[in-house]
């Protein structure tokens, strides 16, 4: 390791495993990874096989393990946050699923204030830069040699064909690819997994650029402060082991996630002024923004137990799991080379939303993350959850001390809107499974149950039983300097008010995305880099995407 760096991106997760590979790619700048957690062993069993998901999220191996502060709109739970605590950050934890998000989720980006460069065509070259999406060859709103892999999910277990017929007999669309001209509908869904196998940031960027002599990366290596001069970054320290190191950079870029980047920011000095000062910290930017705008999507899991022999739900028994491990480690093959999330949706919950605002998963087995398994032989469920809630949450540093977690309110279920779209969203689910195509496959209701029936016992069951769906964002938002929440310039990703720090991961999305969030964090830290490299951006690409054309409806006037 050198002092000083051209580059230092803190966080070797989804997006400083990207910006690692893209910033030293010409071999002209220096560039240190430092990510606090450990490696991604190739040899990983728990990373590496699609279906152990469920194993790292809890295990302090794998996971940072935040936690929500009691939310008071569900009934004062705690709502655990699983955070990839290894190179890869969450790419190597997560349930692999790739989803852009809607194209007007861009263009409601690009129509705030100063985004004009963050709308949908401006996004899309980006998009296509990173996939080779194999499944999709002849479509051109799709990349077809970037470094992220996609496979379309199979989908082949019946379960999945009745699920989407029953969709459609309930007057839902069908659609070959979300992540092209129409999001709005139902079928298989892309992942990011190849022959078998996870392909986390780490193993399509980073790994393959390891051998470069400009690029350094360490792990197990904590930041716990950036050292500035004025407003000017000099470095930053980090802790490794018992040791703690200094290091100096021309620019430091922040890639810790939406947790882990306001947090660095407040215990540096950047912040809301009068917080800091409360905790004995002198402020170097005061900047109210920093840890506000706080966005996630919260789900439940809708559980049904199946009459026929058809669920994934054998594949759970503990006497099978050699087996079908062994079967994995020679071949890449079986039950575990997918994590069974192969397939869902997008629909309108009712006539006031522009584009779809729930998002379903459906899965061949019912299990929650934890691996508790319903009281069923066989068994299915569904994923849903309002996807462009209102509400909105802030984290905040409690103290000085870096390995504190910080105080982290989201406010799930605090709005009206939130509250009415949750009880569509069951309503809407239960239309879709009483339809014909489902029912030689339902004999019944598990979770929540028959005896969950009015809106109140509806948002009842859902504040007791929602767990997130793992998509933090939006904590250091992309602004004008003129918007006095903006954290990051649109242009620049520089903070506002300081020389050569910037921030690209999730925190800086203005608004979370219409599906799981772990593309456009991609996309975000490819065309950063572009922007950080002074390189001028891809060309905007001017595309026609589905928009739901709302009825009008005709006023009679009598004569």
């Amino acid at each position: 390791m050198k002092r000083k760096y051209d580059y230092i991106v803190v966080g070797g997760g989804s997006a400083g495993a990207i910006l690692g590979d893209r910033l030293s790619a010409d071999g002209k700048h220096s560039v240190l990874v430092l990510e606090a957690g450990r490696s991604d062993y190739p040899w990983d069993l728990f990373i590496q096989m699609p279906a152990a998901l469920m194993y790292p999220a809890g295990n302090p191996l794998y996971d940072w393990r935040y936690k929500s502060d009691p939310e008071p709109h569900m009934h004062g739970r705690q709502i655990a946050h699983a955070r990839g605590k290894v190179l890869g950050g969450s790419s190597s934890i997560n349930g692999m699923i790739y989803q852009r998000g809607n194209p007007l989720d861009y263009e409601r980006w690009g129509a705030d204030p100063g985004m004009d460069t963050w709308d949908f065509a401006h996004c899309l070259p980006y998009f296509k830069r990173m996939e080779n999406a194999l499944d999709s060859p002849n479509d051109d709103m799709r990349g077809h040699d970037g470094p992220i892999k996609l496979t379309r999910g199979p989908a082949t277990n019946p379960l999945f064909e009745a699920f989407f017929n029953a969709a459609s007999e309930a007057g839902h669309m069908r659609t070959p690819d979300v992540n092209s001209y129409q999001q709005e509908g139902f079928g298989p869904f892309d992942r990011h997994i190849y022959k078998g196998q996870r392909l986390s940031t780490s193993h399509a960027y980073l790994r393959p650029a390891m051998h470069r002599e400009n690029l350094d990366v360490e792990t197990r290596a904590f930041v716990t402060k950036i050292n500035f001069e004025g407003t000017r970054a000099k470095g930053l320290i980090f802790r490794k082991g018992k040791k703690e190191y200094i290091v100096e950079a021309d620019e430091i870029i922040l890639a810790g996630g939406a947790f882990n980047t306001p947090q660095l920011l407040q215990l540096s000095g950047v912040g809301e002024a009068e917080h800091l000062q409360s905790l004995g910290i002198d402020p170097v930017v005061d900047l109210p923004g920093v840890g506000e705008n706080l966005q996630d999507h919260l789900e439940v899991y809708i559980q049904y137990s199946c009459p026929k022999p058809v669920s994934e739900m054998p594949s759970l028994n503990k006497a099978k799991m050699p087996f079908i491990g062994l079967q994995w480690i020679l071949n890449k093959t079986g039950p575990v080379a997918s994590s069974h999330f192969e397939g869902g949706g997008f629909i309108r919950s009712n006539d006031d939303v522009d584009y779809p605002n729930l998002m379903y998963h459906f899965l061949p087995l019912a299990v929650r993350y934890d691996g508790q398994k319903a009281d069923t032989k066989h068994g299915f469920q569904v994923h849903v959850g309002p996807m462009y809630s209102d509400a909105r949450g802030r984290l905040r540093i409690k103290s000085k001390d870096p390995n504190e977690h910080p105080s982290i309110l989201f406010n799930y279920l605090s709005t009206e809107q939130d509250r009415r779209e949750w009880v569509e969203a069951v309503r809407r689910t239960r239309e879709i499974m009483k339809q014909p195509s489902m029912e030689p496959y339902n004999s019944g209701e598990i979770s929540p149950g028959p005896n969950v029936q009015t809106d109140e016992e509806i948002l009842d069951w859902v504040a007791r039983d929602a767990e997130t769906a793992l998509h933090p964002s939006c904590t250091a938002k992309m602004g004008p300097e003129s918007d006095p929440m903006a954290v990051v310039d649109p242009h620049t990703m520089k903070v506002h008010g300081l020389e050569n720090v910037r921030v690209a991961d999730a925190s800086v999305m203005p608004y979370i995305t219409n599906g799981n969030i772990h593309a456009p964090v991609l996309m975000l830290a490819e065309k950063a880099a572009d922007l950080i490299l002074g390189r001028k951006p891809l060309e905007p690409e001017y595309v026609d995407f589905y928009r739901h054309e709302k009825e009008t409806k005709k006023e009679t006037v009598e004569v």
